[in-house]
C-alpha cells in the first residue's frame, strides 16, 4: 500500500486568510488539491492583524506551548492558533506574535509603501517559529515545502541540524521560487542574528552575496529540490542573467535539482457559468452572457465601442515587470487602430500618473481604474474580447488561464508561463489559443495586437475559438499530481524510502 505523504507547507500568505500577490492564490489552491489526492497537508503561516479570527474559526492551541525563538540576543515568544481549512482535512497553524504581526501590512508599511525596517528580524523569526511549531505539534513531515525567501532559511536549518532543524533529520525539503526578483538581501550581521556561525560568511559561500546575506541564495544552496512555477521560467532563471537576477550561476550548478511545474487555476472560482461576481453567466455552449458582460464593462469604464471594435482588458500591478513601459511607448500607434482598452490595477506612482494622462488624452478609448477590485477583475476577464499581458518576465501568470476559461483570447509575450500556456492561433484558427510576440519592444507588441484586431473582424471564427479555448484544462489537478511526485523525489534525497508514486 502506498505511503500517505505528510507535507508541511510554510508560506507567508495564503487565501482566504491573507493575500498580497499570486503566492497566496497558489498556496490556497495547491493545498486543497493535494488534500483531494490523498496527501496529509499541514500549513504554517503568520497570524496577521488583518486576519479575522472569528470569521475563520481561528482559535488558540491551548495544549501546545512552543518554546520561544531567538532573534539575535532577544528571545521572541509566540503562540499557536489553528483552524481547519473549509471543505478540507487541512489544518492550518497560525503563528501569533504581536510585535511582528500585530501591525498593519504584511511585507510593507501601507502608509509609505516601503519595506518594514525590521524585515530581517521578521524573516528570521518566521523561519525559526515554523520549525519550533512543527516540533511542538509533534509532527514528523516527510517534506517541508518552503515558498520564496520568506521561508528560505528552513532548508538550511534542517540540513545543518541547527535551530530545531535537528529534530527533523531525514525530512525532505522543497523550495519554490515564485518570483526570483524578490530575494531577501540583508546586512552581514543577519547571519549571527539567524543563528549561523559567522565563519560561514566568506566569498562564494552560500551565506555571502556581494558582501551581504541573500536568503534566496541560502535556500537554493540547501534545499533538496528546487521548484518554480513553469518549465520555461525554470530554464530562463538558470541560463540567463536577464531572468536569473544574479542567481543564474548557482541555479545552473543545481540544474538537475530544478523542476518547473505550471500553476493551475481554481475552476470553481473561475467559472463563467457559476461566477457570482458576474452580472451575466455564460458557457461555451451559450456565449450570449459574454456580450452582456461586455456592455456592462464598457459602462463601468465609461467607454462606448461598437460590436466590432475589440475591447482589450488588463488586470495587473502597474509595475515595470508587467510591460507597462513598452505599452506606453506603443500607445499612440495603438490608438490609430480600431480598439479600446480597459486597465484595472495599482502599482508604481509613475505609471499611475502616466496612464492617467493617457486616459485624459484618449477619453472613451482608454478606461482606467487605479484600484484593487476583485469583482471588477472578474468582469474585465468576462467582458473583454482580448486580454493583454506584455510582461518583461512572468514566472507563471494566472490571468492568461483565467482568460481562456472565460473565452477571452490572450495576447502575451513569450516568456515564462505565458510561453508554456499560450500558442499562436493559426490562420484558420484550428489550433492555438492566443496571440504571442517574442521581442520585448513596442513594435513587437503593436504587431501582435494588429493581428488580434484583424482576427476580430470574423465574428464566427472568434466565437468558434472562444468555445474551444474555454474547454481547455488548466486546473490544479495535473499540477498537484506533479508536486506529489516531486515530494517523493525530495524524500528520496533526504535518504528515506518511499513507495514509488
Amino acid at each position: 500500500m502506498r505511503k500517505k505523504l505528510d507535507i508541511a507547507i510554510a508560506t507567508s500568505e495564503i487565501v482566504p486568510y491573507s493575500k498580497v500577490g499570486g503566492l497566496a492564490d497558489v498556496m490556497g489552491a495547491l493545498s486543497d488539491e493535494l488534500d483531494k489526492i490523498g496527501c496529509r497537508v499541514t500549513i504554517f503561516t503568520p497570524l496577521y492583524s488583518s486576519i479575522d479570527r472569528k470569521r475563520y474559526g481561528i482559535k488558540r492551541e491551548k495544549g501546545l506551548n512552543p518554546q520561544g525563538v531567538t532573534v539575535g540576543r532577544s528571545l521572541k515568544s509566540f503562540r499557536l492558533f489553528s483552524t481547519v481549512k473549509p471543505d478540507t482535512n487541512i489544518k492550518i497553524y497560525f503563528i501569533e506574535n504581536e510585535h511582528y504581526y500585530g501591525r498593519e501590512g504584511i511585507y510593507t508599511e501601507p502608509e509609505t509603501g516601503k519595506a518594514f525596517k525590521d524585515e530581517d528580524a521578521r524573516t528570521i523569526f518566521f523561519n525559526k517559529a515554523v520549525i519550533a511549531a512543527i516540533n511542538a505539534a509533534g509532527l514528523k513531515p516527510d517534506v517541508v515545502h518552503c515558498n520564496d525567501f520568506h521561508t528560505g532559511l528552513i532548508p538550511a536549518y534542517i540540513s545543518l541540524g541547527i535551530e530545531g532543524g535537528g529534530l527533523l533529520e531525514g525530512t525532505g525539503t522543497v523550495f519554490s521560487i515564485h518570483n526570483i526578483a524578490y530575494q531577501g538581501s540583508f546586512e552581514k550581521d543577519f547571519l549571527a542574528k539567524a543563528g549561523f556561525d559567522p565563519s560561514m560568511f566568506y566569498p562564494m559561500s552560500p551565506f555571502e552575496y556581494w558582501g551581504k546575506i541573500n536568503v534566496l541564495k541560502i535556500a537554493i544552496s540547501y534545499a533538496g529540490i528546487i521548484s518554480t512555477v513553469s518549465e520555461t521560467y525554470a530554464e530562463e532563471i538558470a541560463s540567463s542573467d536577464e531572468y536569473g537576477y544574479g542567481m543564474e550561476g548557482l541555479l545552473s550548478s543545481r540544474k538537475r535539482d530544478i523542476v518547473g511545474i505550471l500553476n493551475g487555476i481554481d475552476n470553481d472560482t473561475w467559472d463563467p457559468s457559476t461566477d457570482v461576481l458576474l452580472p451575466f453567466s455564460y458557457s461555451a455552449t451559450d456565449l450570449s452572457g459574454k456580450a452582456n458582460n461586455r456592455n456592462r464593462l464598457l459602462k463601468k469604464f465609461g467607454i462606448k465601442a461598437g460590436k466590432r471594435t475589440p475591447v482589450i482588458g488588463i488586470v495587473s500591478r502597474l509595475v515595470d515587470q508587467k510591460g507597462f513601459d513598452i505599452l506606453a511607448e506603443a500607445f499612440d500607434d495603438l490608438m490609430e487602430l480600431d480598439l479600446t482598452l480597459v486597465i484595472l490595477g495599482t502599482g508604481q506612482q509613475s505609471y499611475h500618473e502616466l496612464y492617467g494622462d493617457l486616459a485624459a488624452r484618449y477619453p472613451g478609448r482608454l478606461g482606467l481604474k487605479l484600484e484593487f477590485n476583485n469583482g471588477l477583475a472578474h468582469l474585465v476577464e468576462a467582458g473583454s474580447d482580448f486580454f493583454l499581458m506584455p510582461s518583461r518576465y512572468e514566472p507563471c501568470g494566472l490571468n492568461q488561464m483565467y482568460s481562456l476559461r472565460y473565452g477571452t483570447i490572450p495576447i502575451v509575450r513569450e516568456t515564462g508561463g505565458l510561453k508554456d500556456t499560450i500558442d499562436n492561433l493559426t490562420k484558420k484558427a484550428g489550433r492555438g489559443n492566443g496571440f504571442t510576440f517574442r521581442e520585448y519592444s513596442p513594435g513587437a507588441l503593436i504587431a501582435a495586437i494588429e493581428r488580434a484586431v484583424d482576427f476580430f473582424k470574423d465574428p464566427d471564427t472568434v466565437d468558434r475559438v472562444r468555445r474551444r479555448i474555454m474547454k481547455q484544462d488548466h486546473s490544479w489537478l495535473k499540477s498537484a499530481k506533479k508536486y506529489r511526485k516531486l515530494y517523493g523525489l525530495a524524500v528520496g534525497k533526504a535518504g528515506m524510502e518511499l513507495t514509488r508514486l
